[in-house]
C-alpha cells in the first residue's frame, strides 16, 4: 500500500456516503485528488504566506474537511490552537483521520477531547464559503 503523511492514514478504510465521486473508495483516494486541486487561492488568506507546493495542505482544514464530510458523512472537529481558533479533522464511524495535518511537520495535535464544527458556522463567512466552493469545483473538475 502506497504511504501517506496525514493523520491516521493507515486506518481511514472509509466508504462514501453515495456514488456520485467515481474513484473514491476511501480518504487516500480523496487525498491524492485533493493534491491537485489545493492552492493558494483555496488557502485561508491569513496562512498564504506559508503556503507552497511542498506544504500544500497549510490553510485548508476546514473547507476540506467539510467536502469530505459531503463525500462520506460523519463529523467535523476542531483541534483548538494556541493562538486561537480550531484545526478541523474528520470523524466517520467512529474513524478518525486529518488529510491536511501535515502543515504541522512534527508537531503532535491532540485529537481527542475536542470540540465538534458546524458548516453553517464556517461557512457562514463568505470568504470561507468561496474558498470551499472553489475547492469542490476543482475536486469535481479533476474526477471528471
Amino acid at each position: 500500500m502506497k504511504e501517506y503523511k496525514f493523520y491516521k492514514w493507515e486506518t481511514a478504510d472509509v466508504s462514501p456516503i453515495g456514488g456520485e465521486y467515481k474513484g473514491i473508495k476511501n480518504p487516500r483516494d480523496m487525498y491524492d485528488v485533493l493534491l491537485k486541486c489545493w492552492s493558494i487561492e483555496t488557502c485561508a488568506p491569513r496562512l498564504r504566506d506559508k503556503w507552497s507546493t511542498v506544504n500544500y495542505t497549510e490553510g485548508q482544514c476546514s473547507i476540506t474537511s467539510f467536502l469530505i464530510q459531503d463525500i462520506f458523512g460523519g463529523k467535523v472537529y476542531g483541534v483548538p490552537l494556541p493562538e486561537g481558533g480550531y484545526h478541523c479533522f474528520n470523524e466517520v464511524e467512529g474513524c478518525v483521520f486529518d488529510l491536511t495535518s501535515e502543515q504541522f511537520g512534527d508537531e503532535k495535535l491532540e485529537y481527542t477531547f475536542n470540540y465538534e464544527q458546524f458548516r453553517e458556522e464556517h461557512l457562514s463567512n463568505e470568504d470561507k464559503k468561496s474558498r470551499y466552493e472553489l475547492l469542490k469545483q476543482k475536486f469535481e473538475e479533476v474526477l471528471g
